[in-house]
């Protein structure tokens, strides 16, 4: 496992940054074209597998909503200028407005504008997706600038029968036995939250795909809340096949890496994370789960108990440009999202590797040195590492203890135990 001073820039950063500025323009939601456009440019870095749930059924507690598309959104003065623009912003109307064609003084226009007055220079992102509404978001020091009088405010948007979409891509592992990775596609022009997010996953899935994974990885792109919610629906008899589970999110800002623990606060996800980082050296937190955040909620509900955590830099909230134009491409950074990157394929390697064995010479200490155990280690400038990795894995290796405990309990780096477990199956002292 590298250590911070270890690790070195692989140019992923820079091409997750791009695909975060390709994606920003677009105009997203929990249904409609933007998602169906975002998956589409994904589609062309790891295939997916689209889906598409009409309207109207029923997903555990839920209802698939009717999907909303919009076109174009405006408020213009007497001039005809267009003083609060869509086509500039998808921030700048609230999600899921309902169509709207009138003119209106100001005085009455105000009680469907949204600023953040602590922040004047930001538009904030708002919505309303089941409760039927209008409005537009706009920087508090353009709206301090309009003066009295009427605007023409429009709304072109759609609210018909139609579908959600989310999509999945597999990389084939192994075993059929899951882990899950989630990220949300329901957010429009916000960089970290959640675009890095995307970008992380889709780059984490091409990197998997070059090895030869034990589990098998399963990529959910779903809008947040509803599209996990219609994910565990339609998937409740085969939930069981899923082991671990990550839920990533704001991935690429300058905070320091964040984990926050499944519900059950003990499941192997939480176990890997925590080592992990500790080993990695770097700066971090481990948080408690809550019930309240991302995707993790849904799928750690009690009814499905799944061993899934959430990994991001900064928490959801826990910046100012959280749900606001300052969450944009220059918020978030190659180096960042990289660093994410390389925290999660540093994790999957610890998951995928941490096999229990069982010890086939558990009477006394077998003889190394006639099975070249000791040869190999010649001239090894981490040769009594090896050595000392070799008769943990032997120690514990009684079917009940798995790799990861032989790291955490000797101080041995996981790669340094997982080789030297290679090393004894391959000389027949051990079996999986």
């Amino acid at each position: 496992m590298t250590t911070a001073g270890e690790r070195t820039t692989t140019g992923a950063g820079e091409e997750m940054h791009a695909l975060v500025e390709r994606l920003y323009p677009l105009c997203r939601s929990i249904t409609g074209d933007g998602v169906r456009a975002t998956l589409e440019i994904v589609g062309e870095y790891v295939p997916l597998q689209v889906h598409e749930v009409p309207t109207g059924t029923q997903v555990l507690d839920w209802t698939v909503p009717q999907e909303w598309n919009i076109r174009d959104a405006y408020v213009a003065d007497s001039s005809g200028h267009r003083v609060v623009d869509f086509a500039a912003s998808s921030l700048h109307v609230l999600g899921y407005s309902v169509p709207v064609s009138r003119t209106m003084p100001l005085a009455e226009l105000r009680e469907h504008l949204h600023t953040l007055p602590d922040h004047p220079a930001w538009v904030p992102y708002r919505t309303s997706y089941y409760k039927p509404e209008w409005g537009f978001c706009l920087a508090q020091e353009t709206l301090d600038a309009l003066p009295d009088g009427d605007y023409e405010v429009r709304v072109d948007s759609t609210l018909a029968d139609g579908h959600l979409t989310y999509a999945e891509h597999v990389v084939p592992g192994q075993v059929q036995d899951e882990v899950i990775v989630s990220c949300h596609v329901c957010h429009p022009s916000l960089a970290n939250d959640n675009l890095a997010g995307i970008a992380v996953a889709t780059f984490l899935a091409r990197a998997l795909a070059q090895q030869t994974p034990y589990y098998t990885y399963r990529f959910i792109y779903a809008p947040g809340t509803i599209g996990a919610i219609t994910w565990l629906a339609r998937n409740a008899e085969r939930v069981e096949r899923v082991k671990h589970g990550l839920v990533l999110a704001c991935a690429g800002d300058p905070g320091q890496l964040t984990y926050k623990q499944s519900r059950r606060g003990d499941a192997e996800i939480d176990r890997v994370m925590r080592h992990v980082l500790a080993a990695s050296e770097r700066p971090h937190h481990v948080n408690e789960f809550t019930p309240y955040g991302y995707d993790e909620r849904q799928y750690c509900s009690p009814g499905f108990d799944l061993g899934v955590g959430s990994l991001s830099r900064t928490p959801y909230a826990g910046y100012p440009e959280y749900h606001t134009s300052a969450d944009n491409p220059d918020f978030v950074s190659p180096d960042a999202m990289e660093d994410t990157l390389t925290l999660c394929r540093e994790a999957f390697a610890v998951l995928d590797g941490n096999r229990r064995y069982v010890n086939l010479s558990p009477y006394g200490e077998p003889q190394l040195g006639r099975r070249g155990l000791y040869d190999s280690l010649g001239g090894r400038s981490d040769a009594k590492q090896a050595e000392m990795a070799m008769l943990w894995v032997l120690s514990l290796s009684d079917g009940e203890h798995g790799l990861l405990d032989v790291a955490e309990r000797s101080g041995l780096p996981f790669g340094a135990v997982a080789a030297a477990a290679d090393a004894l199956h391959g000389a027949g002292l051990i079996k999986a």
